[in-house]
């Protein structure tokens, strides 16, 4: 069983949902990045999404671009994203990390090598957000091969009959954007998930976890009633971007606010 399978099913045994948290890799720099990645790992997320930076994040708020930014002029590469992949996986044996990433990224020196790196690296799932079901045979192919999950996006505008492709193309989990646009933290979380989640569920028999604008533990205890994850990305890049030069106080916050959204997954 992969470790996403092996923490979606721990979770449903114990009655709540999964939380999924995001911050960019390697934001603001790699050591306090990796800093970042061992709190929150501690501090209740199930799952860690790491941001891939990348110089043109299109389906990306002002948030996580900023945070992007931050990370390419730290001295980010693709490379060291994978070396903190390596330093994670040996600290946190059991802990599921996914790459949210662009499809340049993956394609740029060769898909199958960008694979292979990544799972060798220790990765458990690759979230590529401008690749689409219909044009990811390679990458699937790659993924299948090394044993690397592939999670998909649903979004409120997709029809059903394509939700039954994006079904059969995921092998980790579906991620239901609960917004049409962009990421960034939102005042409400957002209308129709019960609605949404039934129409996934009749085309998947994957976890779902559902994302975008969700900032506060009422919103996470709202989606985690629906919901098989909740993914929680702004809320706490703002703590690194608010505390840029006080690192302690940055941990220190970020701490509070995950162990505070962790709670909201508990039904």
């Amino acid at each position: 069983m992969s470790r996403l399978a092996d923490i979606f099913a721990r979770v449903r045994a114990e009655n709540r949902a999964a939380f999924v948290g995001y911050v960019c890799a390697g934001d603001p720099d790699f050591d306090t990045s990796l800093e970042i990645c061992r709190t929150l790992l501690r501090h209740g997320v199930d799952v860690l999404e790491l941001g891939v930076p990348f110089s043109d994040p299109l389906a990306d708020g002002t948030t996580n671009q900023l945070a992007a930014q931050r990370a390419l002029e730290a001295g980010m590469t693709p490379a060291r994203v994978l070396e903190l992949v390596r330093k994670l996986r040996a600290e946190f044996p059991s802990a599921p990390l996914v790459f949210y990433t662009y499809y340049n990224l993956v394609f740029a020196n060769g898909v199958e090598t960008a694979i292979r790196e990544a799972k060798a690296a220790g990765l458990d799932g690759l979230l590529t957000l401008d690749l689409p079901p219909e044009e990811a045979g390679e990458l699937l192919g790659a993924c299948r091969r090394h044993g690397l999950d592939t999670v998909f996006i649903v979004a409120p505008t997709t029809p059903d009959a394509r939700i039954a492709k994006i079904a059969a193309a995921a092998t980790g989990f579906i991620y239901y954007v609960s917004r049409e646009g962009v990421t960034g933290v939102r005042q409400d979380a957002a209308g129709g998930i019960p609605e949404a989640m039934a129409r996934i569920r009749a085309q998947a028999k994957l976890p779902v976890a559902v994302g975008f604008g969700i900032s506060t533990r009422a919103q996470v205890a709202q989606v985690a009633a629906q919901a098989d994850g909740v993914v929680v990305g702004s809320a706490l890049v703002n703590c690194i971007r608010d505390h840029l030069g006080a690192p302690a106080k940055m941990l220190e916050r970020i701490a509070a606010v995950a162990s505070d959204l962790a709670a909201g997954v508990r039904r």
